[in-house]
């Protein structure tokens, strides 16, 4: 397949546009991370995306709106505590989990009876939904199980060749995808954890916003065939380098003794090590460079990538939580 490079200009998002009404793959910048989208009502399309990525079609896929679009097409009820959660949020990196109408496809849902909907803030992201007159079903632009892409030279890496068209624009804002809420009942629930946490979400609904138990655990259901993620990112291995990758968790100046520890004698062996430590103070530093440093481990042929901890506090939480998901859970306690 011959993939087109665009710019992010209005005439290259138009011809983008096109190819997404006519039932192509395009991926666009957002401010999360790239996606790669499809027209969410069409089927065929999406199923071209599970294709592109190698994406099991049972992951749900989120689907991207603008102010434009009519969300009555997609969900029968809008209740007052998503009006609330869509007026602090929208646009920006929340996605809600709402029940569907059956005009959404199974292919776009999992084959769940709920869709994800999200408004990015990201301007070519949302020209692109305007120009294509339909909502866009994106996941991430990346191989499936891979770090997820937060430039375009990521997305070129991994999806040149499989795609129709990538648009090419700026690194993204945030670095880890969409904060996802589950507001299909009465007790809202994170089901992936992102920028906006937990306590933002309680601030503005006034009452208790529940965690998926699985979050940032190893959950024995999730080898369990008939586990249903409601949410991208619950059930399969997600974000994962290519290298061996472990975890140090501890006190700071433990943690970077043990990590200095395994560099020197992996170094010994003739292993390329590559080390990842953030400071704790600034966690969305942390989220903005953590994909974009497992892939340049990658791009050195890496063989172990040696990091350490983010305290699992607010946006500290979601960064672990793309972290474990990386590791494959491999954590060594110091």
């Amino acid at each position: 397949m011959e993939t087109i490079i665009f710019k992010d200009t209005a005439e290259d998002i138009e011809k983008a546009a096109e190819i997404i009404r006519n039932g192509g793959l395009v991926a666009f910048p957002t401010e999360t991370v790239y996606g790669l989208g499809a027209d969410a009502l069409n089927a065929e399309a999406v199923k071209k995306v599970y294709a592109a990525k190698g994406r099991p079609s049972d992951n749900p896929m989120i689907v991207h709106v603008t102010p434009n679009s009519d969300l009555t097409r997609l969900t029968p009820e809008v209740t007052p505590d998503m009006e609330k959660l869509m007026e602090a949020f929208w646009p920006g990196p929340m996605t809600m989990v709402v029940k569907r109408k059956p005009e959404v496809p199974d292919t776009t849902t999992g084959g769940l009876d709920t869709v994800g909907l999200r408004m990015p803030s990201n301007q070519v992201a949302m020209a692109l939904i305007d120009m294509s007159g339909c909502p866009i079903a994106a996941p991430s632009a990346n191989i499936s199980g891979r770090p997820s892409p937060t430039t375009a030279q990521h997305v070129i890496d991994d999806l040149y060749g499989r795609v129709d068209g990538i648009i090419v624009s700026g690194d993204c804002e945030f670095g880890i995808e969409s904060t996802v809420v589950d507001m299909s009942s009465e007790e809202p629930m994170i089901l992936r954890p992102g920028i906006i946490t937990r306590n933002d979400l309680e601030g503005v609904l006034g009452k208790e916003v529940l965690l998926d138990p699985t979050l940032n655990k190893r959950p024995d259901k999730f080898n369990n065939e008939e586990f249903k993620p409601k949410a991208p990112g619950m059930k399969y291995k997600h974000y994962a380098p290519k290298a061996e990758m472990i975890i140090y968790e501890g006190e700071q100046e433990s943690v970077l003794a043990a990590i200095d520890l395994e560099r020197e004698m992996r170094e010994s062996l003739g292993q390329k090590v590559w080390v990842i430590t953030f400071d704790d103070s600034d966690q969305k530093e942390a989220a903005h460079d953590f994909f974009a440093k497992l892939r340049a481990a990658d791009k050195e042929g890496a063989d172990v990538i040696l990091a350490s901890a983010l305290t699992e506090k607010g946006v500290g939480f979601s960064v672990m939580n793309r972290m474990l998901k990386s590791a494959g859970y491999n954590i060594k306690k110091v």
